[in-house]
């Protein structure tokens, strides 16, 4: 009897079919009343922020997401965020958000810092993939990057000692670093992720990076199904990009996070199309997942040829973060879809699609 072989291109596409035909065998039984449309803030933003967040208010009317927006003009250039704006979120206790403007230097505070702050939003959540369709150097890319959102070098708490001399301080407590260790080993765990990795520079900040390793290994002895590991910070961007398969969930402090997320981003295709958000134990603010501060250039935003995609992933975990998975599955399916076909791609994809032209095959690719 001839047996039938199967390809490796064969089975490449199969796999491909199946990463973005998500099928549940088992159905969702939701709670009376979970359909019941959510409030959600938005705050649009500077740069290409009203590009991006215009482009998710055109998919989620488009597949009948039971969300609405209150919309609300923020400027990085303001003092502080409205009074008003803060309100709503705690409010509707989820926020989307483009990038806010942060001028440099200038003793400027930045107010996509100052909104994590006031929100307690101590979590900031970064997934960096390889998406089906985008060619990179790397394959097999999946990690999580979670980062301290509240303190170390971002305390803001800088002054000048004498004229020419400033002193900044890096600020890091027991209490935030256990919290963000125990967001971490619960994301892994609810996840059925395998390993937890601390990132740090312990080595020569040994009081605070050391604070934060005890914190992590503490924690890390509650979770003994789940790999626990530690890296110095400098010798984990060249991992990263050498060989970033290693990596699973990494848990960092506050700028050790940032530097690492934007790493792992550009080596799974780049921040336009890597989804994140910052979440509180009352709150969450949904973003683009690395260099989420970034407005784009002039340029982008009159050509209007800003990557829509990171923002649209990102409100694929805001859907779940709502539990509307079968929404948040739709437009996920939809965008790596896009994706895989490589029709519609931004400039910085190597394509040469407006925003308007990638949210409309997004809109067409929804089932």
């Amino acid at each position: 009897m001839a047996t039938r072989r199967t390809t490796p291109l064969l089975k490449r596409l199969f796999a491909s079919h199946s990463r973005l035909n998500p099928t549940r065998s088992v159905t969702y039984m939701h709670r009376p009343g979970d359909g019941t449309p959510r409030a959600v803030t938005l705050i649009p933003g500077d740069g290409v922020g009203p590009l991006v967040t215009g482009s998710v208010e055109q998919v989620m009317e488009a597949m009948h997401a039971p969300v609405y927006f209150e919309k609300f003009d923020v400027h990085g250039d303001m003092k502080a965020v409205p009074a008003e704006v803060i309100e709503s979120i705690k409010k509707n206790q989820v926020c989307l958000k483009g990038g806010l403007a942060t001028p440099m230097g200038g003793g400027v505070s930045s107010l996509n810092v100052q909104l994590r702050k006031d929100l307690d939003l101590y979590a900031s959540l970064v997934n960096c993939f390889n998406l089906p369709g985008l060619p990179t150097r790397h394959d097999s890319v999946d990690i999580v990057v979670i980062r301290e959102n509240t303190e170390g070098e971002y305390s803001g708490l800088e002054h000048e000692v004498v004229p020419g001399v400033v002193e900044s301080l890096k600020v890091i407590t027991k209490f935030c670093s256990e919290r963000i260790a125990k967001y971490a080993f619960e994301y892994a765990y609810l996840n059925n992720r395998k390993k937890v990795t601390a990132v740090h520079k312990a080595n020569i900040m040994k009081l605070a990076d050391g604070l934060f390793l005890e914190s992590c290994r503490e924690v890390a002895a509650n979770y003994p199904g789940i790999k626990y590991n530690e890296i110095i910070v400098d010798n984990c961007c060249m991992q990263l990009v050498s060989k970033p398969e290693q990596f699973d969930v990494m848990v960092t402090p506050n700028l050790y996070g940032n530097l690492v997320a934007n790493t792992a981003a550009g080596i799974a295709g780049g921040t336009g199309v890597m989804p994140g958000g910052n979440v509180g134990a009352e709150t969450a603010v949904f973003e683009q997942g690395a260099s989420a501060g970034n407005v784009g250039d002039s340029k982008v935003v009159e050509q209007k040829i800003a990557n829509p995609v990171a923002l649209l992933l990102s409100s694929s975990m805001m859907l779940r973060h709502l539990q509307f998975p079968a929404f948040a599955d739709r437009l996920e399916t939809a965008v790596k879809r896009v994706i895989l076909e490589g029709k519609y791609r931004t400039k910085d994809l190597g394509g040469t699609s407006t925003t308007q032209e990638v949210t409309d095959a997004v809109i067409a690719a929804l089932e």
